[in-house]
């Protein structure tokens, strides 16, 4: 696995071998289980509770803890019922009108929520429970429901498929770690809060031995709950840190990439501290991002990307992906202050490019024969992973189909070269491309885009019809 691993940088070491092809093995993952499995420890006592969960617009768990029993007897078969509002809230919850989706006048309904038993796990940092991911069908009928993020991922999968390929990805997340608890971190307005450590720490193993209770925790209760680790590290801010996980299959990786961050954040609830995946909490710090890698495999398990630039596969999906860069940008920059990380030399892109190993461009080439992938540098942290990788599937499949070229490839300093196209400035501006994207609209369907369109508009209405503290220290004696 020593292939592609790039020397050291001033940001982060990468996936080893990210894409490397798996050895063969037969052996599960610890923590995963079968059905039968999860039978024999409910009855033994062994898991009292098992979390059926989806991922909600933004990519947060949404669901129900079943008891043992009656999940053995009414949901492993029957699945659950859900408010079709949850796709259509707000963070706080608050129904938002304008959704042909769900709305008062439909009544809000139910939706069937049917169990992906290929994602059942037992989670060792909560007491005697499993969980398992749902995907979600109409109530009726029991057809896929488009607008859910899962379905949007699968949806691309399929369409990969059907050009003779499989997609392996992996996501990279930094995050900041605070003394403060949630609780604490509301009392002080989420003022004043202190981070972890007080230092720039980049691959520091003296400030990483101090924050060590708890990732290595999360280390440890991933890598038993069927979420294998690869490594943390310091990273480019006080306190802040980034943990990989091992790569896999898009679907498996979301999934992943999901529970992580709820396990994460509950672990750190249990130890009183708080974990922050936002985008840009400061304005003085490094964002936080969510490095995406990906390579595609043909039906012989054969690397795609191997040939690099003399792949007409590895050239033509990244033309496509960057040509279509802007228009998917609100599923890698979900919220106002996701645009506020894209900042110069910030080790955030500011301009889409193309390079080999180059931390200033929004697409950096790594790795060599099968660990060969391309690492897309524009998601945040606060991405939604399912929306993620579809749009970047549906952005790369559409740069195979038509044949799409890449820009000649980029050296130097991105954030210097003022002739590259940029990233969109605000939410705003990105969905505006994302509604005129004919592209997104073939490869999602017009009701979902419009769907999200609607979604990412009311972000911004919120965030433009709030008052901040910013303005108020600006402008309440001096304005």
């Amino acid at each position: 696995m020593a292939a592609g691993i790039p020397s050291g940088s001033p940001s982060t070491i990468r996936l080893r071998a990210i894409h490397e092809r798996p050895a063969m093995t037969t052996s599960p993952l610890k923590g995963m289980l079968t059905q039968e499995a999860l039978q024999a420890k409910i009855h033994s006592g062994e898991i009292e509770t098992i979390l059926a969960v989806f991922p909600d617009l933004y990519g947060r768990l949404i669901g129900k803890r079943i008891t043992g029993d009656f999940f053995l007897d009414q949901t492993a078969d029957g699945g659950m019922h859900v408010c079709d509002y949850l796709l259509t809230v707000d963070m706080e919850m608050d129904v938002i009108e304008g959704y042909p989706f769900a709305n008062w006048a439909k009544g809000y309904g139910d939706i069937h929520c049917v169990p992906d038993f290929a994602t059942l796990r037992q989670i060792t940092w909560l007491d005697r429970s499993a969980l398992v991911v749902c995907d979600l069908q109409t109530d009726g009928d029991h057809q896929a429901i488009p607008i859910a993020p899962r379905t949007l991922l699968k949806n691309q999968i399929k369409q990969l498929a059907a050009l003779g390929y499989t997609a392996k990805g992996g996501s990279e997340l930094e995050y900041f770690l605070f003394k403060d608890s949630y609780e604490s971190a509301r009392e002080k307005k989420y003022e004043d809060l202190e981070t972890i450590g007080w230092y720039l720490e980049d691959y520091h193993m003296f400030q990483g031995t101090k924050e060590e209770s708890i990732n290595a925790s999360v280390r440890r209760h991933m890598g038993q709950s069927g979420i294998p680790v690869e490594f943390s590290k310091g990273e480019w801010g006080p306190g802040q840190h980034e943990l990989n996980l091992r790569y896999t299959d898009v679907l498996e990786m979301a999934d992943r990439h999901a529970i992580y961050k709820q396990g994460f954040k509950e672990i750190a609830w249990s130890l009183g501290l708080a974990v922050s995946f936002m985008a840009k909490w400061r304005s003085d710090l490094a964002g936080s991002s969510m490095h995406l890698h990906l390579s595609l495999w043909d039906k012989d398990h054969n690397s795609a990307f191997a040939g690099g630039e003399a792949s007409d596969t590895f050239r033509h999906f990244l033309g496509g992906w960057m040509h279509h860069a802007r228009a998917i940008a609100p599923f890698y920059a979900p919220n106002p202050n996701s645009y506020k990380r894209y900042a110069y030399q910030s080790w955030a892109p500011t301009r889409i490019a193309w390079s080999k190993d180059n931390r200033t461009a929004g697409f950096r080439i790594v790795g060599s024969g099968d660990a060969q992938r391309i690492e897309s540098r524009l998601p945040g942290a606060d991405a939604n992973p399912y929306l993620a990788y579809a749009a970047a599937l549906a952005a790369g499949i559409d740069g195979i189909k038509n044949k799409t070229e890449p820009p000649a490839i980029f050296s130097g300093d991105a954030y210097q070269a003022e002739s590259l196209p940029t990233v969109p400035a605000n939410l705003s501006q990105a969905t505006d491309e994302l509604e005129q994207s004919s592209m997104l609209r073939q490869a999602f369907g017009e009701e979902v885009v419009d769907h999200y369109v609607h979604f990412f508009r009311t972000e911004q209405r919120k965030y433009d019809e709030a008052v901040t503290t910013w303005e108020r220290e600006r402008y309440f004696e001096r304005g």
